[in-house]
């Protein structure tokens, strides 16, 4: 694309960030791309700069500067092989004419990045190119497996956007804490915010009103517990912050175990061999054309280890453990 635009976001995706606003629109886009347009100033919103992690209203006016052009087919440089397509036709947990959803493994990134080659976006191309090519609504962590939800058209992409920015789309993670929460349930109200600390990247609590805080939510409660130890946990974040889960259950004091980042010295301890145990199990939301679909992913291989460690039956657990008249 050659010439200047203007576009105009879509009552449905009223809420999404501004960077995600653009993958749906041009897949072949990097993270990177986007980036050096927002901070050049080419890329604006309503006349005024922006981040790419704004997030746009309904009805706001995108200048679109000229865009380099998607690789012919055959060129792109994140073609994949037989072998990459079958595995991630393998990851399907439901398919229809507009929505695709996966489940992801622990360990797989959803989007590249410098040093990372091997992610679900690459994966993608496995369904086509261009128009054909399904895209990311939603995210999870590169260590957290389970339910991911992917559009297969512009239109039904901005609606399921819409449903998560909006807080229709229900999510429901199970997670291996140490120790035993008390109270065994409730909703935590704890700003976040990204800083330094050491020589990486953290969410960290914050202050309401300290620069660069936002507001995280999250719901929780205790499914079972292995005596003093450990417990089983299901989290419903009402907000989509990054990290926000970990962050929010080490602030509560019951770090989520085999986690290499937020953690103490006990929940390493405790965690021994385990990979972080934090898994997307299910995933209500709105369907693009009607109804509602409910998703659910099995056990990944390291929640399974878990589970077996501390002597977890996932059929003991209410499929919807939040519906007992909290919100």
């Amino acid at each position: 694309m050659k010439e200047v635009r203007t576009l105009f976001v879509d009552a449905g995706e009223d809420g999404v960030r501004l960077d995600r606003w653009f993958k749906r629109r041009w897949p072949h886009l990097n993270h990177i791309q986007i980036q050096k347009l927002t901070r050049s100033g080419q890329i604006r919103v309503d006349g005024g700069r922006a981040k790419p992690d704004s997030r746009l209203s309904a009805g706001a006016q995108i200048r679109v500067p000229p865009l380099p052009d998607a690789p012919e087919p055959g060129t792109r440089d994140k073609g994949i092989d037989a072998r990459e397509a079958a595995f991630a036709k393998s990851l399907v947990l439901y398919e229809d004419d507009e929505v695709l959803v996966l489940n992801k493994p622990a360990g797989l990134a959803v989007q590249g990045g410098t040093k990372t080659h091997k992610h679900v976006d690459r994966l993608l191309s496995a369904w086509g190119e261009g128009l054909e090519r399904p895209r990311l609504v939603h995210r999870l962590d590169r260590d957290t497996s389970g339910v991911l939800v992917l559009g297969k058209t512009p239109g039904a992409a901005a609606k399921l956007a819409g449903a998560f920015a909006r807080r229709k789309a229900h999510k429901t993670y199970w997670a291996i804490v140490i120790g035993f929460p008390k109270p065994g349930e409730g909703v935590l109200e704890l700003p976040l915010v990204k800083k330094g600390v050491g020589d990486r990247e953290m969410v960290v609590p914050a202050q309401p009103k300290e620069p660069g805080a936002e507001p995280a939510e999250t719901e929780f409660v205790t499914i079972s517990r292995a005596g003093p130890r450990a417990a089983w946990m299901a989290l419903r974040p009402h907000t989509g912050r990054t990290h926000q889960l970990r962050a929010h259950m080490l602030a509560m004091g019951h770090p989520i175990l085999g986690d290499p980042k937020y953690n103490t010295p006990a929940s390493k301890e405790l965690s021994g061999p385990l990979k972080l145990q934090l898994h997307a199990r299910r995933l209500s939301l709105p369907h693009p054309s009607s109804g509602t679909l409910v998703l659910e992913a099995p056990l990944s291989p390291e929640m399974k280890e878990g589970f077996a460690r501390f002597g977890f039956d996932e059929h003991e657990a209410d499929p919807e453990p939040f519906r007992r008249g909290r919100k």
